[in-house]
Parts: C-alpha cells; sequence; structure tokens
C-alpha cells in the first residue's frame, strides 16, 4: 500500500470511529450534541491519529486497538482548538474552512463543548482494550493526562498568551511548543507504540523522535502562516503576526526557520533508523509534515 492510500485508510477509520464515539445530536442536551460533532467530524489532517497508527504498526499492535488512543488524542487537539479559538485566547473566526464552533453556536455552548470533548477523551481511552494489560492501560491514561494538562498542552497555552507582544529566545519558544503542540504529538506516538510489544529502549528512541516532529510541526505551521493564503490554511493567515506573537519566523527569519525545520526533519529520520523497515509510515508523516501545504 503507497503512503497516501494508507494515509487515506487510517483518516476514513478515524473518521467513522470518531462517529461512532460522538454521541447522537438526537440525544439530549441536542444542541450540545450537535456542535460537538461540528467541531469534530468531517475536517482535519488527522496527523496524530496517522501517527499513533504507524508508531502502533512497529509493534504489532491491532489496528482495531490502536482505533481508541488515536481518536482519543484527536479528541483533545479538537477541544484545544475550540477553547483556542475563542474570544478570550486567539479570538478567530475560521477553522478547518468554516466558521469556528463559537461563531456556529455561541460562546457558552463553544466552553462546553470543549469541556464536554475533553472527558469524551477519556471516556474513550478508559474502555477496556483488548489485549493490552490493564496496567498499561493505567500509563496510557496518564500519559494522555500529563500531555494535555498544565505540564503539556494546557500549560503551552498559557505560555503562548503570555508571550504576546514579548521577546522570547528560541529556547523560550522551544519550552512553549514543545508543552502547547509536541505534547500531544508525542502522546500521539508513545500511546500508539504501547497498544504494541514495545519495550522501554524503543519507547525512548520513539519519544525522541517524537520531541523532533512536535517541534517540526510547529515551525512548519509558523512558517505556512507566514505564507500561505487563508483560503489555503483553512484558518485565518497572518494571525500570528497581526496578535504580535512570537513565532520562528519573527525570531528567526523565513529563511532560517525553514532551515531549522530541515535540520528538525533529519533528526526525525535519524531518530527512527533502529526500527529499520518497520517505520516507514513514520518516515513518510514526517516528510509530510514538512511538505503540507496547510
Amino acid at each position: 500500500m503507497d503512503f497516501p492510500t494508507w494515509m487515506s485508510t487510517i483518516q476514513q477509520r478515524t473518521e467513522a470511529a470518531l462517529e461512532a464515539a460522538m454521541p447522537s445530536p438526537e440525544l439530549a442536551p441536542a444542541r450540545l450534541h450537535e456542535a460537538m460533532r461540528y467541531a469534530v467530524l468531517g475536517g482535519g489532517k488527522r496527523v496524530r491519529p496517522l501517527l499513533c497508527h504507524a508508531a502502533g504498526a512497529i509493534f504489532g499492535a491491532d489496528s482495531q486497538v490502536l482505533d481508541a488512543p488515536a481518536i482519543a488524542v484527536e479528541l483533545i487537539h479538537a477541544y484545544s482548538l475550540v477553547h483556542d479559538d475563542l474570544p478570550c485566547m486567539d479570538d478567530d473566526v475560521l477553522r478547518r474552512g468554516k466558521p469556528t464552533c463559537h461563531v456556529e453556536f455561541d460562546e457558552a455552548t463553544a466552553l462546553l463543548v470543549g469541556d464536554a470533548l475533553q472527558t469524551q477523551a477519556f471516556q474513550v481511552l478508559s474502555n477496556r482494550l483488548v489485549g493490552v494489560a490493564a496496567t498499561r492501560q493505567i500509563e496510557m491514561l496518564h500519559l494522555l493526562a500529563t500531555a494535555s494538562g498544565s505540564r503539556g498542552m494546557a500549560g503551552g497555552q498559557a505560555v503562548d498568551l503570555a508571550a504576546v507582544g514579548q521577546p522570547l529566545t528560541i529556547g523560550e519558544l522551544e519550552f512553549m511548543h514543545i508543552r502547547k503542540t509536541g505534547a500531544l504529538i508525542r502522546a500521539a506516538v508513545l500511546l500508539g507504540a504501547h497498544c504494541g510489544e514495545v519495550m522501554p529502549d524503543a519507547l525512548e528512541r520513539l519519544g525522541h523522535f517524537a520531541n523532533r516532529i512536535g517541534l517540526l510541526f510547529q515551525v512548519v505551521d509558523d512558517i505556512l502562516d507566514a505564507e500561505a493564503s487563508t483560503a489555503t490554511l483553512g484558518k485565518t493567515a497572518g494571525k500570528d503576526a497581526a496578535q504580535n506573537k512570537p513565532t520562528y519566523v519573527n525570531i528567526l527569519g523565513a529563511r532560517e526557520a525553514k532551515a531549522m525545520s530541515a535540520k528538525l526533519r533529519q533528526d526525525a529520520h535519524d531518530a527512527l533508523e533502529p526500527f529499520g523497515e518497520s517505520a516507514l509510515r513514520l518516515h513518510e508523516l514526517t516528510d509530510f509534515i514538512v511538505e503540507r501545504t496547510f
């Protein structure tokens, strides 16, 4: 199976699993359930589920088992986007080519959507995973919780908000994005590995790979925000510059930011070498992250 076919297959099964996990809009409270589905279904590249499945495949994990952690991470990601777009955060009106959740519904509903999607993620991941030891599943829940909270994604967002208009060093910017973007990407990779026969030394190598692509994803995101159009991105282009946010582009310049992405890309590929051909999909996803246009 070539990479585009594999990617499409995982995206489709992820969409189906998310659809099955979402409460029906016919159930009360209907408006909340409708808004949850609006925020999650029918959009996005599903990079985190792709990483979860690709990492799990290295260690022989079953795709049906991988669906749960894959969509759990995606639900956390979706909740973060809903909250990030709120007027009290980034105040954006466009996400994935359509009105943001608070624009389509209202701010209070969007706030509750984020809350509900977060808890839905842990509901999904706490269901019994066939073939995964209970102790391992508890580790997975702890991993996702840590990646999502104040030492991970939420903490990174807090640093991001505090950094608006402030001069940051590259080290400080990296500290922020290791948490805001990288923590959940790292969780996606490690959760997939936990579903298979993985050893601690392999987890350590995968963790290094995931740290590299977490930063890589953000550097590329900053470049796209500076150079791509709103129509291409499906969200408001140039938003970071307009809000005077520190980015790799405005600290390093576009040329150096692109050089940094090339270095991180090579580091990620190098980290996968011990896994040989079994890591093919992770190699391909690394290249996809760099070469994407939205």
